[in-house]
């Protein structure tokens, strides 16, 4: 169940902070070969095909009843998992809805919006739901985002008028909550958001054709999404620079960052104004993750067949920053529109499609290989996987099958995925 993919040396330092120095020092060794999980194998129950040994839970459905005594809401997207009190997770769910009505009028960001998060409380050892209830409701298209220790970044992909933010929603929230809008990270049609706690930066995706990358940097390290300037970043030495077209595996680029200054776009968008600035262009920018001081950043869309690219920003706090192009479907064999993007705390890249049927999660290593480790299996697999994110010890994986509306939480020999490579 492999699938070709041009790349020598993938991931370099690149590692999850939450894994140990030790556990992570295979990362330096070169490797010619995959380390195979074998074929898949076809789910009975006909929902996610999965490696032999795993296994998965169905947590919940869209329409299930949550604690709170509302429905769980449609289009589960992009997700995050914390740790939680009493041997548990918590799990912050997005949910990628436009138009329609908050489940509670006064609480809404708007009134004609039917998005927002919920949250999934999960006991660490049977991978149980414990109980599930809305956080955020009245906004739109809330597609993707990330973890911060402040809580879950919740992004709205639409650039309408009032709409476009990106949003803090507490994890310990057992109650749904006023909207905790984030105008300082600008106001676009955001995908993904990639925290950065030891910097207090925030790397923001934009899921257009003609997107920029974008960085908020704060005034105050304590105060991350209050005041500060909104910047795009910018291949040094060229303007106007097409990262999603024409580019081979391993390029790298020096980068820098130019100014947004209009960062709720009352005049102009966001990306007109990056661009004009000598910003380079992103076909539209998805997936972003942080490990370490590398954010990995999908372009849905790019490279020579339109399947997809994956980046890799090298931060280097007070020197220069480098983006390197780390892979990218360079066949039809290869992966298919890579969208959500998370890595797991030993090290490998988990991909998440948004193409063709079957749509699956790829992994792909540090020497370049490819592989499938799960398949949707509903319908012939024409949903998209989205939300795929791991827990902080690494024995659960959660995902969702967006259009059946399902999240599930995947179990197996992940320790063997490490012990083996």
């Amino acid at each position: 169940m492999r699938k070709g993919l041009t790349r020598r040396h993938f991931l370099g330092v690149g590692v999850g902070a939450v894994a140990s120095a030790s556990a992570l020092a295979w990362l330096y060794r070169s490797r010619n070969t995959a380390i195979p999980l074998g074929n898949l194998v076809a789910d009975r129950a006909g929902i996610l095909d999965l490696p032999p040994g795993f296994s998965y839970q169905v947590l919940q459905r869209v329409g299930d009843p949550m604690t709170d005594g509302f429905n769980a809401p449609a289009a589960p997207d992009g997700m995050a998992c914390f740790p939680g009190t009493d041997g548990s997770w918590v799990v912050m769910r997005n949910h990628e809805i436009h138009e329609g009505s908050p489940v509670d009028a006064a609480l809404g960001f708007a009134d004609d919006r039917g998005g927002g998060v919920t949250r999934l409380v999960v006991d660490r050892a049977s991978g149980t739901l414990r109980s599930s209830n809305f956080v955020l409701t009245g906004t739109s298209r809330n597609c993707a985002g990330g973890p911060s220790p402040y809580g879950w970044l919740s992004c709205e992909e639409v650039d309408e008028s009032g709409h476009g933010f990106v949003f803090l929603c507490d994890v310990s929230a057992s109650e749904l909550q006023a909207p905790h809008r984030l105008p300082a990270l600008g106001r676009f049609s955001h995908e993904a958001a990639a925290f950065d706690a030891k910097t207090g930066i925030t790397y923001l995706t934009e899921d257009t054709s003609d997107s920029a990358i974008y960085r908020h940097v704060p005034n105050h390290t304590t105060r991350p999404f209050v005041g500060g300037e909104l910047q795009a970043l910018k291949v040094s030495g060229k303007d106007r620079f097409m990262l999603s077209e024409g580019r081979k595996v391993d390029e790298a680029f020096n980068v820098e960052w130019v100014s947004v200054p209009d960062s709720q776009a009352l005049k102009a968008s966001t990306r007109d104004q990056a661009h004009n600035a000598g910003a380079a262009f992103f076909s539209r920018g998805e997936g972003a993750w942080l490990a370490d001081h590398h954010v990995y950043l999908c372009s849905t869309d790019g490279g020579p067949t339109r399947r997809g690219q994956l980046y890799r920003l090298d931060i280097s706090p007070g020197g220069e920053d480098r983006l390197t192009l780390v892979a990218q479907a360079e066949s039809n064999d290869s992966f298919d529109k890579p969208d959500n993007v998370t890595v797991s705390p030993w090290g490998d890249v988990f991909l998440a499609e948004d193409g063709g049927a079957p749509n699956g999660v790829c992994i792909l290593n540090p020497d370049g290989s490819l592989r499938y480790f799960a398949q949707n299996a509903v319908d012939g697999g024409d949903s998209e996987i989205t939300g795929v994110c791991f827990s902080p010890d690494g024995e659960w994986l959660f995902l969702n099958l967006q259009w059946e509306g399902l999240t599930l939480a995947v179990t197996g020999p992940f320790s063997e995925l490490l012990r083996n490579v």
